[in-house]
């Protein structure tokens, strides 16, 4: 009789590790993130709250317009939770196919500032749209605002990337919103009246081609110039060298800045968690991934930048628009620039 219990309760342990092994898997704590976002140091974003959460993040990891297609075919099965992607006019989209829901968390509403925040998504990190110029070819004080750039003075000056892209359409936005359509549609066809080249390539591109002569000067992100200010190939520090940068409308409205955001999805299986996450992209130590890994600026004001050449940009008058105001007005941008023959 002894031996036959002795044969049994292994048996029975393992058919009750079987019977649990459900109820373990229902209570695994899990976020699923859909990331527009492909940079490296972000890898530590997401390590470090595994680690502070106990949650586990299951990434997947594509082009925009690619998660938000899988999201809406994905409809209320979609297992996604979160989505975090740059560019306020991208976060628009997303808003505007319904895909997010409002969040309330009086930690976002303590750190993320009013205007970089809307009842759907918030900002967690900046960058700056600034205008970068050869300094053989141009002088500063010809570019001292983005309505400078469609000035006559600068004929067959001005490279840039497509004005279909978010960058350029968050800008847009910007404009209509200070200016209107009708005064934003007139300094478009002067920008384009100024096109040394068809649009191609991105804002490294851009600087690369100030920086040759190509063409006397541009519109960058922030980020891209801090990426060839770190760099240690003697190309991109010569290029570095051979131009300026200029802080836009010091004097008016302030230099346009456009964010990294994310919202919780409306189907999320896992909104507990998807809010979680949001509040740890807003404490100092994500914060500071933002700045030192990926030359971004922090939204919440006590995070600390240990990041030199970011440092080395110098301070700003940023412009105060709120980003959901900046968001609503890029799908008039895009007609603006259409009408005007910026492709």
């Amino acid at each position: 009789m002894l031996r036959r219990l002795s044969v049994l309760a292994p048996l029975a342990a393992a058919l009750a590790a079987v019977l649990a092994a459900p109820a373990a898997l229902a209570q695994e704590k899990v976020l699923n993130l859909y990331s527009a976002r492909h940079y490296q140091t972000d890898e530590a974003l997401y390590a470090n709250f595994t680690k502070a959460t106990g949650i586990r993040i299951n990434r997947i990891e594509g082009k925009e317009d690619e998660l938000l297609e899988r999201i809406r075919n994905e409809g209320a099965a979609s297992p996604a939770d979160i989505l975090l992607t740059v560019d306020a006019s991208r976060l628009q989209v997303a808003d505007q196919l319904g895909l997010f829901q409002p969040v309330k968390s009086a930690l976002l509403e303590a750190r993320v500032p009013a205007n970089l925040r809307t009842p759907t998504w918030y900002s967690f990190s900046t960058r700056a749209r600034v205008i970068v110029y050869n300094k053989v070819a141009v002088k500063r004080e010809q570019v001292q605002s983005y309505e400078d750039l469609a000035g006559p003075a600068l004929k067959n000056q001005v490279c840039v990337r497509s004005g279909a892209h978010p960058y350029n359409l968050s800008l847009g936005g910007a404009l209509i919103a200070h200016h209107g359509e009708a005064k934003t549609e007139a300094w478009a066809r002067g920008l384009v009246a100024n096109f040394a080249r068809s649009p191609k390539g991105g804002d490294t591109d851009q600087i690369k081609a100030v920086a040759a002569g190509e063409c006397g000067v541009t519109i960058s992100n922030t980020y891209y110039l801090v990426r060839m200010l770190r760099s240690t190939k003697p190309e991109d520090q010569a290029a570095m060298r051979a131009v300026g940068i200029v802080w836009p409308n010091q004097a008016s409205w302030g230099t346009h800045v456009n964010v990294s955001g994310a919202g919780v999805l409306r189907h999320a299986p896992n909104r507990d968690a998807a809010v979680k996450f949001l509040e740890y992209l807003a404490s100092d130590e994500a914060q500071a991934y933002f700045a030192n890994g990926n030359n971004e600026w922090p939204v919440v004001a006590s995070a600390r930048v240990a990041n030199r050449e970011l440092d080395a940009l110098g301070s700003f008058k940023a412009d105060a628009l709120p980003i959901g105001d900046i968001a609503r007005h890029t799908a008039a941008a895009q007609k603006v620039f259409d009408r005007a023959g910026w492709k």
